[in-house]
């Protein structure tokens, strides 16, 4: 753990004013330690280009700034194009590749795995000449300091095509820390590395957990029983048609709900951007109450034919391209908000109550009513709801736990690559 003494925070100060600090100098990275020596590129990597159009020997995976070198996916498979034979480059564990365009994003990765992959012909393929170095340079060809070097020097007559080819790349001479002191810090962002993917294991499992009970807490097609259930029910879930639970809503804008009060029913929040104040406009907006649930039948990531959502934060306004209904009968609002997003359940009923066209698919609101559910007593529904409302909140404190540990990672990055903290220097 890195404490910020009165000597680094002094030192951060003066380089955010555009000050150089004492044994700092200016280079071409920005201010970095007055012993950091320019070092080549040509010195520190090599060319490790193999290539091969055997991939079923090496599969074919692709780089992404989000997850570096991965697994291509179907949606992104354009294999069937290519027609020249050994048009694919080999990239063995630890291996870097980079995509000479997209580096000014942060296209360059090294790959992780375990086994050698083939990835686009395009991408440049190298390694370290220290075995060492393999970590730092994960960390320090990705860092906002060489981001703003690659947009610098990247050559191309329209902006968009920008970039760095290789050769240019190996004629790199930038300012770097001795490779003792880049082992230190790769051992310390390392490490920072091991406790993110602690966090995010955790953090998938709990997802797995919700998962498992929103599978076996409501009974599964043609059962009464739900497999796992609290202690002290032990009734046959009911059957009862949705339109003894919700009516369709007719209620229409009056005005009296601003702009401010548009619903985005996608994510279920309040529009902080709309501009529209036209009254004719604003009237045709359907009132959407709290409770209340909305269809949104186009463009879903859910269910086949799109899905529910649950009004949880308050009384607003939705296009009237939704539908919106209302409870009738007494509910809970947590329970409901899992029943209505359980695609087993909800999905099946979507599927007989909607009608493809070629532009999007429809809800029709009289079929969707006459269908049946199976609900239990309000009491059981109470327990289920707060208890996945509960599991949900571990999950958010998780995730916001994980994003934490990720900015930690990018302070310590900012720190370290810099050289406004150094490893026992301080």
């Amino acid at each position: 753990m890195i404490i910020m003494n009165n000597v680094i925070k002094t030192r951060l100060a003066l380089i955010r004013a555009g000050k150089i600090p004492e044994g700092y100098k200016k280079g071409k990275l920005g201010i970095v330690p007055e012993d950091w020596e320019e070092i080549n590129f040509s010195e520190l990597f090599t060319s490790t280009s193999e290539y091969t159009d055997d991939l079923e020997k090496y599969p074919l995976y692709s780089l992404t700034i989000e997850d570096g070198i991965t697994a291509k996916t179907e949606r992104y498979d354009r294999s069937h194009l290519v027609k020249k034979e050994n048009s694919y480059k080999i990239v063995r564990p630890n291996d870097f590749a980079y995509n000479p365009m997209n580096i000014r994003f942060g296209a360059v990765a090294r790959h992780k795995g375990e086994i050698p992959v083939a990835v686009s012909g395009y991408y440049d393929i190298f390694t370290t000449v220290h075995p060492g170095d393999l970590t730092f340079m994960d960390n320090f060809l990705t860092c906002g300091a060489m981001i703003t070097y690659y947009n610098r020097v990247s050559t191309g007559s329209l902006v968009e095509k920008q970039r760095v080819h290789f050769s240019d790349f190996l004629k790199f001479s930038l300012p770097l820390p001795p490779l003792a002191e880049r082992k230190r810090i790769a051992n310390i962002l390392s490490a920072q590395d091991r406790i993110i993917e602690l966090c995010e294991r955790k953090l998938e499992q709990l997802k797995r957990m919700k998962k498992y009970y929103l599978q076996n807490m409501f009974p599964k097609g043609g059962e009464e029983y739900p497999e796992i259930r609290f202690k002290g029910f032990t009734d046959a879930w009911e059957q009862r048609k949705l339109g003894e639970q919700y009516e369709k809503v007719t209620e229409k804008n009056d005005l009296s709900f601003g702009a401010d009060k548009i619903i985005s029913v996608a994510n279920m929040y309040f529009k902080s951007d709309v501009k529209q104040s036209d009254d004719d406009y604003m009237r045709t907006y359907n009132i959407m109450r709290l409770g209340d649930i909305a269809f949104e039948g186009n463009k879903s990531k859910h269910f086949a034919h799109g899905r529910f959502v649950e009004n949880t934060i308050g009384d607003g306004i939705v296009s009237h391209v939704f539908d919106v209904f209302r409870p009738i009968a007494e509910y809970d609002l947590l329970f409901w908000k899992y029943l209505i997003n359980n695609e087993g359940i909800m999905g099946r009923i979507m599927t007989r109550c909607t009608k493809a066209s070629t532009m999007m698919t429809n809800l029709v609101a009289d079929d969707f009513l006459a269908e049946s559910i199976l609900i239990p007593s309000i009491q059981e529904q109470r327990r289920i709801g707060r208890f996945l409302d509960e599991l949900d909140t571990i999950i958010t404190l998780h995730q916001r736990k994980c994003e934490e540990e990720k900015k930690k990672k990018k302070a310590l990055q900012q720190l370290l690559l810099t050289g406004i903290v150094r490893i026992n220097y301080e």
